[in-house]
């Protein structure tokens, strides 16, 4: 293959990447966008971070001065200070794709037309929570976010390498009780319900910031550690032992990786030593150096 064929190669591979890339977010954007119409303004819910926010202020607006304020320009105003901090610390192409997602999320909850599912507020809650993690979960796939306390989430857990997921749901409750002193408990509090239901199923559905660490007994630890470093570009540690009970000289490979890539790691190992004793266990927090896939 000459170079301009590989040029070109190169070049289609990657429009593809960035079509994929373009289709997630426009996907994501149009299941955030029915999901607040047809099911959080159903239950009168505020879903958390700064579309809840948005929401918010909108209903202060309207409840206290009759003044109906866009979704877009409310939304667009939170996140520009996150956006900043992403272009500046995590990438610029993901910023930009995150900012599409910002505007076109923004602009199709202010013009589509809402049609609510039901009108149990339990179920609402629930099922709104799973479609919003859902959204989420394909934008961060697109190597996006949807804004707001996403931008934060994944700042922190780039800089410090902890999933800090959970801790934003904390952050998001603090929106929800201001909301239950303005408005009445029972929304607030069903909308903690739709907030846990939506940061667990995203916890489970994107893994990136999630670590797991690898014990391996092997008698291949060469060709193990191989397909580790091709696989994640991570290092590993190999120890030198004695089996207990054969009282014979054994290897054991040491390894942190993400959970996005265990399975296949996990599998590759198989291949190549059948025999191999594989302990995967989780890791909460990691200190020191540690690879991390950039998200441009």
């Amino acid at each position: 293959m000459n170079l301009q064929s590989k040029v070109k190669q190169k070049f289609e591979s990657q429009m593809l990447k960035e079509g994929k890339r373009l289709v997630l977010i426009v996907l994501a954007s149009c299941i955030m966008a029915m999901n607040i119409k047809s099911f959080i303004r159903a239950g009168n819910l505020i879903p958390g971070g700064f579309n809840g926010v948005t929401l918010l202020i909108q209903q202060i607006a309207w409840e206290f001065w009759q003044v109906e304020i866009p979704f877009t320009i409310v939304n667009l105003i939170l996140n520009a200070f996150p956006v900043f901090i992403s272009f500046k610390f995590i990438g610029k192409k993901f910023t930009g794709y995150s900012c599409l997602m910002i505007v076109l999320s923004g602009i199709l909850t202010d013009i589509l037309p809402g049609y609510p599912v039901t009108h149990d507020i339990l179920l609402v809650c629930v099922f709104g929570g799973i479609i919003n993690a859902f959204a989420i979960s394909l934008c961060l796939f697109a190597n996006a976010t949807s804004g707001g306390t996403d931008f934060i989430a994944i700042f922190f857990s780039e800089k410090y390498g902890v999933d800090t997921w959970n801790y934003i749901f904390g952050a998001n409750v603090v929106v929800l009780l201001i909301a239950g002193s303005l408005f009445g408990w029972n929304e607030a509090l069903y909308s903690i319900i739709f907030q846990f239901t939506s940061t667990q199923v995203l916890h489970a559905l994107y893994k990136r910031y999630q670590k797991q660490t690898l014990f391996i007994i092997t008698e291949q630890p060469d060709a193990v550690y191989e397909e580790i470093r091709n696989i994640t570009n991570h290092d590993a540690t190999l120890f030198k032992g004695t089996g207990c009970y054969r009282k014979q000289e054994c290897n054991m490979l040491y390894s942190v990786v993400g959970s996005d890539e265990i399975r296949k790691v996990v599998s590759k190992i198989r291949e190549v030593d059948p025999h191999a004793f594989i302990n995967n266990v989780k890791t909460e927090q990691i200190t020191g150096r540690f690879y991390q896939r950039p998200n441009d």
